[in-house]
């Protein structure tokens, strides 16, 4: 051996075979190979297919019925027509599939087959606010729908059931139309006056009667109308007025009757009055014991020598009241003095009479087509 050699050995040792050496401190470290991904099975992609399928149907299946019940549903359709009275497009409502109806579907319904269309429109619409539909059967057997909504029609709190059937379709989406029109008629009797109003919308009977002008001012009217809607009928002349009446029309296709009766207003109640006062003065402006057509006189049976001389002592404080279409005046108390000279028959005496004629007035009063006034006055 090498002297050289003594005591002097390898500085690395030879690892075992198939064993890695350790790293040394401070040298680089050999990359650490990336562990293989696995791969997912067929089941497991055909698995999430599935949820995302699913997730997929129901979110259009939600898509579907909200559509539905928003633009396609019975309640949808009948929401469309309260929409248009609350907005108070009468026209568009009318124009609703199934609302508008004929003489002959009108007869059929027991309803008056000449009832007329003049309130079907905008200007005789009353507020409708707070629609919300709150119930909705179908009958298996016959395919009616009913749909029930809850309103406030001009301050009243209603409810409503509309009846509702399938009309077609557009591609898949059905329709629908009214199986029981909503319009409604307001058999409506007003004594007292010719003309009204109904929620502010002024009519004359003469204009919507079949009659004309020959119409009686006692028959009722009938005027097809709106359900569900408010109609306030009121009587504002310088005749005749009334506070008014407020109908709720509620149910589809039904008869409402009103009669509304007008009073005399104060104006025409002193003109009467002036008229009467009038007729009156001229009958004591005749100068005989008996005026001609006149409700007081005076029966002597001694011969008259002077023109008999009457006035009116108390004019009558009249009143007028309504009398089927027209108006009179009920007896009222009356008196007239007269002044005269007679002489007796007995033995020719001549003397003077001075006396009170009490009497009473009652009068007829018409109303005629100008919108003036007949009084015919006369006694009990």
């Amino acid at each position: 051996m090498d002297q050289g050699a003594v005591g002097t050995f390898s500085a690395r040792a030879s690892a075992p075979a198939g064993v890695a050496p350790s790293p040394t401190p401070g040298a680089s470290s050999a990359p650490t190979p990336a562990p293989r991904k696995r791969r997912l099975g067929l089941g497991a992609y055909l698995t999430i297919l599935g949820v995302l399928f699913a997730l997929l149907a129901g979110a259009v299946w939600a898509s579907v019925g909200y559509l539905y019940r928003e633009l396609y549903s019975p309640t949808a359709f009948v929401e469309r027509y309260l929409g248009l009275l609350v907005d108070g497009r009468a026209a568009d409502a009318l124009a609703i599939p199934g609302v508008a109806v004929d003489s002959a579907a009108l007869e059929e319904a027991g309803l008056p087959a000449t009832a007329s269309e003049a309130l079907l429109r905008r200007d005789a619409l009353a507020q409708l606010s707070g629609v919300d539909v709150v119930a909705e059967t179908t009958d298996a057997e016959t395919g009616v729908t009913r749909v029930t909504a809850e309103y406030r029609a001009a301050g009243y709190d209603g409810t409503t059931t509309f009846a509702v059937e399938r009309a077609g379709s557009i591609g898949v989406a059905p329709t629908w139309r009214f199986a029981t029109s909503p319009l409604a008629v307001l058999d409506l009797t007003v004594r007292g006056s010719m003309s009204f109003d109904v929620n502010g919308f002024a009519i004359d009977k003469r204009q919507v009667s079949v009659d004309g002008v020959d119409a009686d001012p006692t028959a009722a009217v009938p005027l097809l109308v709106f359900s569900p809607g408010v109609y306030s009928v009121a009587v504002d002349t310088a005749i005749s007025a009334t506070p008014g009446v407020v109908v709720l029309s509620d149910s589809p296709f039904k008869n409402v009757s009103v009669t509304v009766q007008a009073q005399a207003t104060d104006q025409f109640v002193e003109v009467v009055q002036e008229r009467v006062n009038e007729f009156l003065t001229d009958c004591a402006s005749q100068e005989v014991l008996q005026p001609t057509a006149c409700p007081f006189g005076f029966v002597l049976q001694d011969r008259v020598v002077s023109l008999p001389d009457w006035s009116i002592k108390t004019y009558p404080k009249i009143d007028v009241v309504p009398d089927g279409a027209g108006w009179r005046i009920p007896a009222t108390e009356a008196v007239a003095h007269l002044d005269v000279d007679v002489q007796s028959l007995f033995d020719g005496a001549v003397y003077g009479v001075s006396e009170d004629v009490g009497f009473a007035v009652t009068a007829d009063i018409t109303v005629l087509p100008d919108g003036t006034a007949s009084i015919v006055v006369s006694g009990p």
